[in-house]
């Protein structure tokens, strides 16, 4: 069984990788033949489509009674997008990142970690996290948070489309190319396969790990923080990765950073809504770590607006002395 296991997982990550190439390829088609900014698909609809995986497993979860593997779902995932995902990504190809990313969209992630912190803390007088939980209430303040994230993104596109229409009058040069209806379902179905993949190749993915680790004893909380949160953030890490070596730096970036803030706000939200979920092993250390990798990566962009290869390296080495301390605690 546990060889079966094993190779279960091995056809879960050829999925994954496949399902992530035919959805990048058709998203950014879609974005040039829809004229919006690859940055806006990359917050949107990439990373609505490659949380679904975390959306699943932590409704699952939480449901299940299992809230340890919810909650770590999502602080584990957040961490393995801001780290791994970047850092890769900045290894296969630096990543040039744009000044609204460093002012506006990696800051309101940050945010969203440091409410995420306080939320488990909120009706608690003990540093210690065991036994406080993630209330309906909770749910619903990161929901009224995604809500206004979503508008204010859309706001901001139709400000910036509205400008360059402008300035597309003025100047004359710039000649919209009339809108090809079959190219843009061409694109939708091939998103739709990829997704499709993404989702079912992730599941495939982490029930098997999840079986592997259960049979060797691991906690709860530590597969969701490794085991599931790396297993759901397979769509994210193969998507960044090929759309970085493709040379999509926006789209890479911009589908780390809007999973991150559909993880904490839509997702955990959704969940606790549906679920409230009691905190049994996630402790401040795990929080914390989510905390300060969206804070490294956030000065690492703000420098020289990039992030370079060696960036990317030390953001990796961050991921796994991270990791090597989760397995030593077992």
């Amino acid at each position: 069984m546990t060889l079966l296991n094993i190779f279960f997982i091995i056809i879960g990550v050829a999925l994954v990788i496949w399902g992530a190439d035919r959805l990048t390829e058709g998203a950014a088609s879609l974005a040039r033949g829809l004229h919006v900014p690859e940055i806006v698909i990359g917050l949107t609809i990439l990373a609505a489509g490659t949380s679904a995986p975390e959306l699943f497993v932590s409704l699952a979860s939480a449901l299940k009674g299992t809230s340890d593997l919810a909650v770590g779902n999502v602080i584990g995932s957040n961490i393995f997008n801001a780290m791994l995902i970047v850092g890769c990504s900045a290894v296969v190809a630096p990543m040039a990142i744009s000044h609204s990313t460093v002012s506006k969209d990696i800051p309101f992630a940050l945010i969203a970690s440091v409410l995420m912190f306080f939320l488990c803390f909120d009706d608690m007088d003990s540093p210690h996290l065991w036994g406080n939980e993630i209330s309906r209430s909770d749910g619903m303040i990161l929901l009224v948070v995604f809500g206004a994230f979503m508008i204010y993104t859309f706001k901001m596109v139709r400000k910036n489309e509205k400008i360059k229409g402008e300035d597309e009058e003025e100047d004359e040069v710039i000649e919209k190319k009339p809108l090809d209806k079959k190219e843009v379902w061409k694109n939708v179905l091939w998103m739709a396969v990829g997704l499709a993949c993404l989702i079912y190749g992730s599941n495939l993915f982490v029930d098997a790990a999840s079986y592997v680790a259960y049979r060797f004893g691991v906690r709860q909380s530590v597969v969701g923080l490794t085991i599931v949160a790396g297993g759901t953030s397979l769509p994210e890490l193969a998507t960044s990765v090929v759309a970085a070596r493709k040379g999509q730096s926006a789209l890479a970036i911009g589908n780390a950073i809007g999973s991150n803030v559909f993880n904490i706000l839509f997702i955990l939200g959704t969940t606790a809504v549906v679920c409230p979920m009691r905190i049994m092993g996630i402790n401040i250390i795990d929080l914390s770590m989510m905390i300060i990798s969206m804070g490294l990566l956030w000065i690492f962009a703000y420098t020289k607006y990039m992030v370079s290869r060696r960036e990317g390296f030390l953001l990796i080495a961050g991921f796994l002395a991270y990791m090597a301390w989760l397995f030593y605690l077992l």
